[in-house]
């Protein structure tokens, strides 16, 4: 038996211009950290000549092209894993809530399957192949920083080059910061969740229209990087998270509402300094960086909704099991 961990992330700018077609045109950037919160594959070896996927539902497929979960079919496919298999996942958060879940599913199976052949899998690799999965092969509209800030984990300044190749660069933050910030961050629940193809898919249509605010939330990445270097200014991240949830907001595409726009501003009348919804937009959860005097006072004005701690993760994808 395999079992591999792979952490969800927290993406803080430059959301978007990680799309082909901002990135095709202008190098985009992100700057994202993993979330001590995790998907958890499972891999072992089934006596009867099947697969048996057992996730939100279970299936049972006499072939790889039988299977309907079409992350894992297509990472069996390109592992060439060809055994019957009983294969679970199981994630800490759902799906549509803005925290990078399916690639960093389609993270954790490439690696869990690898792990059961007897290979290793760079960080790297299982970026590139888990975008070349999702972006590729199944056609989904969406960008390339969820697949390597999974794989790679820890606080990373990630650009996405106009060649199709990716730079990670791990951002020297002192562990004072990573601890000040974890205190700092509230982490919400909207209660909505939504398909981010649907969100992603109209912005890719729009990139055209929209270059000028793209590469000044793609400049802001930079920015915050620079902030939270060395020993890290929580006050000026917090401002930059602010800017960028603005520049963010005024895309357009459905990434906020009226009621979005209302929660976020409660917040701020109650002490945070800035926030942002997390992932494409729509809902999910957002994110907020305020005093811890004022953090009572904020989930008050937001009614108390379901709270995720918020802690860094500095590994990325790993094999945490194996049972031969």
């Amino acid at each position: 038996m395999i079992i591999s961990q792979t952490p969800y992330r927290v993406s803080f700018a430059g959301g978007g211009t990680d799309l082909p077609a901002f990135y095709k045109q202008e190098y985009g950037a992100v700057l994202s950290v993993a979330l001590n919160r995790h998907m958890y594959v499972t891999v072992h070896r089934r006596f009867e000549p099947t697969y048996r996927i057992a996730y939100s539902k279970a299936e049972t497929a006499a072939s790889i092209a039988e299977v309907q979960h079409e992350l894992v079919r297509e990472a069996l496919r390109l592992t060439e894993n060809h055994e019957p298999l009983e294969i679970t996942t199981i994630g800490d958060v759902p799906a549509g809530t803005g925290l990078g879940s399916s690639s960093t599913l389609t993270v954790g199976l490439l690696n869990a399957f690898y792990a059961y052949k007897g290979r290793l899998a760079t960080p790297a690799r299982l970026g590139e192949e888990a975008s070349r999965i999702e972006i590729e092969i199944l056609g989904k509209p969406i960008g390339k920083q969820d697949q390597y800030a999974a794989a790679f984990g820890g606080f990373n300044y990630i650009r996405f080059n106009p060649d199709e190749t990716v730079d990670v660069s791990p951002v020297p933050v002192a562990r004072g910061f990573i601890e000040r910030l974890e205190r700092g961050a509230l982490l919400f629940y909207t209660n909505q969740k939504r398909d981010a193809n649907v969100i992603l898919g109209k912005q890719s249509q729009g990139t055209a229209d929209r270059m000028g605010v793209l590469k000044a939330m793609r400049d802001l990445a930079g920015a915050m990087r620079e902030a939270v270097a060395g020993e890290g200014d929580l006050e000026r991240f917090a401002a930059l998270l602010h800017e960028g949830w603005e520049l963010k907001r005024s895309l357009g595409f459905g990434i906020s509402d009226g009621w979005i726009d209302g929660w976020y501003e409660s917040a701020r009348k109650a002490g945070a300094l800035g926030g942002k919804l997390l992932g494409a937009g729509g809902g999910g959860f957002m994110l907020f960086v305020a005093p811890e005097s004022r953090h009572e006072a904020i989930r008050e004005a937001l009614g108390r909704p379901q709270e995720l701690p918020f802690q860094v993760d500095r590994l990325g994808s790993r094999i945490i099991f194996i049972n031969e």
